[in-house]
């Protein structure tokens, strides 16, 4: 965890050069996440929404999946000085699968259950509307499981000719009862055990809106309000919800934009 610290002090690059100048580390990438600093007091604005800053001038924002190849990023200093740039975000090429031929009930789920889908995704939507105003995202990300890579981001499937959602997180095949650890330090925000899509998911705010979902999970030792820091055990890995095999899937968020967890950590042991 101190290594990262030292790395995000020299990864620092200017967006401004200048008195008054931005600088951040991530890639402007579909799928990237940014971490920046600049002087206390200035306001940024991406895309016309508001980007907080932590009093000591730290932000952080993302881009979606299939974020649009140019973002603006505007900010106006603490001495009146404006400034507004457009940032290039690179595209990328994804997965995706065809498969035909497959019963109905392999492609839309049924009639009765999707009531209860639809209570589940407002009730995972609202636990991630809370403001928490602590850069608990400076702590750095760990892989929060070890295994074989089973599931990649921005992949996505079209099954008997309908394109499915696509797959926003990374999957970690690891036995039943593998530890799961927090990759980062943050605030339990939601432990569910029992959801139709994701069975027993645990989601870690790192504050700013900056969150991650770890699920298919077999049991959840954290719970919600708790503060849990990098490395800490939080959960063991399963087979719940609609899965076809025990592994981890590990997404993350800013805000409603779907950041590519693999960008964050280093290769897969």
């Amino acid at each position: 965890m101190g290594g990262f610290k030292w790395i995000f002090i020299v990864l620092l690059w200017p967006l401004w050069a200048g008195a008054e100048e931005l600088s951040w580390r991530g890639q402007l990438t579909q799928g990237g996440l940014i971490i920046g600093q600049a002087p206390p007091g200035t306001r940024l604005e991406l895309d016309g929404q508001a980007i907080p800053l932590t009093r000591n001038g730290v932000f952080v924002f993302g881009f979606h999946r299939d974020a649009p190849p140019i973002a603006r990023l505007r900010a106006v200093f603490p001495n009146g000085h404006q400034e507004e740039r457009s940032l290039r975000i690179v595209p990328r090429e994804y997965d995706i699968q065809r498969l035909n031929g497959l019963s109905s009930s392999k492609v839309t789920p049924p009639s009765s259950v999707l009531e209860r889908i639809n209570r589940e995704n407002a009730r995972v939507a609202a636990a991630r509307q809370r403001e928490i105003q602590q850069p608990y995202f400076l702590s750095g990300f760990i892989w929060p499981a070890t295994g074989r890579i089973s599931g990649v981001y921005g992949s996505q499937r079209i099954l008997n000719g309908e394109p499915r959602q696509p797959h926003y997180g990374v999957d970690v095949a690891a036995p039943v009862g593998t530890p799961v650890r927090a990759p980062a330090d943050g605030v339990v925000i939601l432990a569910e055990p029992d959801l139709y899509y994701s069975g027993a998911t645990l989601i870690i705010d790192h504050g700013y809106r900056l969150s991650s979902t770890l699920m298919h999970l077999n049991q959840i030792h954290a719970r919600v309000g708790q503060v849990v820091h990098q490395g800490e055990v939080v959960a063991t890995v399963g087979k719940s919800g609609r899965v076809t095999g025990p592994h981890l899937d590990w997404r993350m968020n800013w805000r409603e934009a779907r950041i590519d967890p693999a960008l964050l950590v280093p290769p897969m042991r």
